[in-house]
């Protein structure tokens, strides 16, 4: 049974605003085109992060909420929305919902379904869409695209953590020898969904630097800066060994994946 783990991303919130790509403007000129957005309705995001697509989202709603299981990653979001009036952020588990919450126009999961007791929380949140409600399951890759010659050297990288947390990926108190989970699509019907529709965005070329490719290291379940423990400070002066050999400059070009959007509908 599926238990959540406090420690999966305990301390990387910080990194993981730093180190992850924004989602593309474009993902959200799409969604609202395709759903008919106009600033009416509440958006709910689960599993939100430090708020990366709420905050992208929120200008096409009158109100924007933001769950997540990480009491980092909502102080993380409150920091980042400033005085932003119509967003608002709430520290509990995906399965705690719909904890007196409301009703939505939108519901959005955005790399973090995989996360939760999908089964559940996809039956959750179809109850609590108003009518002609929309769920967004956003598929994207933030944290490194596609390597090449200006690209940070990603499987270098990959292969120094490696080095330091062992060969078994790592996930907070865990491991994920087989990575995350898939299947979604049979999770969605099984809730009562229909669809998908798709959209596709294409990925874009980013600039990054040495200390954005540092963070979005630490911002991964995988290599939370707690895994390394008292290694810490040699694994990160490897690190930058490793991205200085690269890019001594300390600049970086990197191709981004497409992301797709898979919108259900109750």
């Amino acid at each position: 049974m599926w238990s959540w783990d406090p420690s999966l991303y305990a301390g990387s919130a910080a990194y993981y605003s730093k180190g992850r790509v924004p989602y593309p403007p474009e993902l959200a000129d799409a969604l609202a085109t395709e759903l008919g957005l106009d600033g009416s309705g509440r958006l709910l995001d689960v599993g939100c992060g430090p708020g990366s697509l709420t905050l992208l989202l929120a200008g096409f709603f009158a109100e924007a909420v933001g769950v997540d299981a990480d009491q980092g990653m909502i102080d993380e979001a409150i920091r980042l929305s400033g005085e932003r009036a119509n967003t608002r952020w709430v520290h509990i588990r995906a399965e705690d919902l719909p904890a007196s919450l409301g009703v939505f126009r939108v519901v959005t999961f955005a790399q973090s379904f995989h996360w939760m007791d999908r089964a559940r929380v996809a039956a959750t949140v179809r109850g609590m869409l108003e009518a002609g409600g929309a769920c967004v399951h956003v598929h994207a890759v933030t944290h490194e695209g596609v390597e090449g010659a200006d690209s940070p050297p990603n499987k270098a990288m990959a292969e120094l953590v490696r080095k330091y947390l062992g060969p078994v990926r790592r996930a907070g108190k865990g491991h994920l020898p087989q990575g995350t989970v898939g299947g979604e699509s049979e999770i969605y019907r099984a809730a009562g969904f229909s669809g998908p529709q798709r959209i596709e965005v294409p990925g874009r070329v980013v600039a990054r630097t040495t200390d954005e490719v540092v963070a979005k290291v630490y911002s991964l379940s995988s290599s939370t800066p707690h895994l390394f423990g008292d290694k810490r400070a040699d694994f990160e002066a490897e690190l930058r060994q490793l991205l200085h050999e690269a890019s001594p400059n300390g600049t970086f070009s990197e191709q981004m994946l497409e992301t797709a959007l898979d919108i259900w509908r109750p």
